[in-house]
């Protein structure tokens, strides 16, 4: 029987980060190493295993099936080893925090970050709102909220920005396009100001193409049941798109192509206690475990 060999903890998160963050310059830069530190790292990782975990495609790097598995593994492995410290650690920490966050998010993974946090921190009072960007930021600035995911950065105060999602047209599946309309194209947005309205329109416009605002809704739900019963298009992120919805690519369809928007994580105090940062953490690290699609994926400038 081979002997075990116990894979360096260190060396998987650096692995899982460069993933996660679709670089490993900037793995490297996340975890305090340098570039080549980092790819010997990697290097220490594959000769641990016996396996390749990359390969070079192109000007990147993309994960191999063993790459893939190990992936997998070393995230769970790094979740119980993350749980187990949060939850010795943080048994002493108390106190409320009051947390913002669009509904884009409070639909699909908030649940799972709620109970990461509620595990380690049990004495831990959480208070979540889920409202329109403007509100988030607004609360943040006031302090009436610790922490929020936004849509921007505010004018003021302490924001990070953590991840870029692709804006995208969603419609009904089967969408028969611009070919062909005579009428002006039927919009789906949220009341004004909304940054995907203002997106929305300022595309269009600049394509010269011509719009009408069919429906305006408060709610994301709403937005997603005008879509469904065929009342028009909408733009969103494909983030917390439902199944009975569909991506309308740009070019077939005739609608403008789009670029893509920021998601910032917002503090109200420029060094938050410890209870805000801890929650900062997770959901930094939820947002990009969501975010992440390992297979057959490139870190863009890995190397």
């Amino acid at each position: 029987m081979l002997p075990r060999i116990n894979l360096d903890m260190d060396v998987l998160r650096t692995f899982v980060t460069a993933f996660e963050l679709g670089s490993f310059a900037r793995a490297a830069a996340r975890v305090g190493r340098s570039p080549s530190a980092v790819s010997s790292q990697l290097r220490k990782l594959e000769e641990q295993v016996g396996r390749a975990l990359v390969e070079r495609s192109g000007r990147g790097l993309v994960l191999t099936e063993a790459g893939e598995v190990l992936l997998g593994r070393a995230r769970r492995i790094l979740e119980l080893n993350d749980q187990t410290l949060d939850s010795l650690r943080g048994s002493e920490l108390e106190g409320e925090v009051r947390l913002g966050l669009p509904q884009d998010f409070a639909e699909t993974w908030l649940p799972r970050v709620l109970s990461t946090f509620a595990r380690a921190h049990p004495a831990v009072r959480i208070e979540v709102r889920t409202e329109r960007n403007a509100q988030l930021v607004n609360h943040v600035m006031t302090g009436k909220l610790d922490l929020a995911l936004a849509w921007s950065s505010g004018a003021r105060g302490c924001s990070e920005r953590v991840a870029e999602l692709p804006l995208v047209w969603i419609g009904q599946p089967g969408w028969q396009g611009m070919e062909g309309r005579g009428q002006p194209l039927p919009l789906i947005a949220f009341e004004a100001p909304c940054v995907f309205r203002e997106a929305c329109t300022t595309a269009l416009d600049r394509k010269g193409l011509a719009w009408r605002i069919a429906f305006a809704s408060p709610s994301l739900a709403g937005l997603w049941a005008a879509a469904e019963a065929g009342l028009g298009v909408t733009l969103r992120t494909a983030f917390s798109l439902p199944k009975t919805l569909a991506v309308l690519e740009p070019g077939p369809s005739g609608l403008p192509a789009l670029g893509s928007i920021p998601v910032y994580l917002l503090r109200a105090e420029r060094e938050p206690s410890e209870t805000v940062a801890q929650l900062a953490g997770i959901l930094r690290e939820a947002l990009a475990q969501e975010l992440t699609t390992p297979r057959r994926s490139r870190p863009r400038g890995a190397g």
